[in-house]
């Protein structure tokens, strides 16, 4: 019984040694390069219109309603894009000279393959 205790103790000491003498190594330093484009602005006289339409297959909000709202946004041509999960629906204002509504359905279809969009319909400000 004392002699398993001795080797345990032992044991633990060379391990509290071994840790302790081990320096911590300066954190490596990397530089990534990140450039994503730069979304072009709407023009002032620009015909907004605003696009309604349903999601279907959007099972979360943060993952998928986030997700798909982010993308539409980042689009060229989009002025303000809300997905909201609970109603499995989608608003985005756009430029008709740069947007069409085709467009959005590809987008959200790209975003996801199980995103699919129903009853679109489109509102000219």
């Amino acid at each position: 019984m004392k002699i398993s205790k001795i080797i345990l103790l032992l044991v633990c000491s060379v391990f509290v040694l071994v840790s302790c003498k081990k320096e911590a190594s300066a954190p490596e330093e990397v530089t990534v390069e990140y450039n994503e484009e730069e979304k072009k602005p709407i023009a002032e006289n620009a015909t907004i219109a605003k696009a309604k339409f349903n999601i279907d297959g959007m099972t979360c909000a943060v993952g998928c309603a986030a997700k798909i709202e982010k993308s539409l946004a980042k689009m060229d041509g989009v002025a303000s894009a809300k997905v909201d999960f609970e109603t499995k629906t989608a608003e985005v204002s756009y430029d008709v000279d740069q947007v069409t509504t085709s467009l959005l359905s590809d987008r959200v279809a790209k975003t996801g393959s199980m995103y699919k969009v129903k009853n679109m319909q489109t509102i000219t400000e």
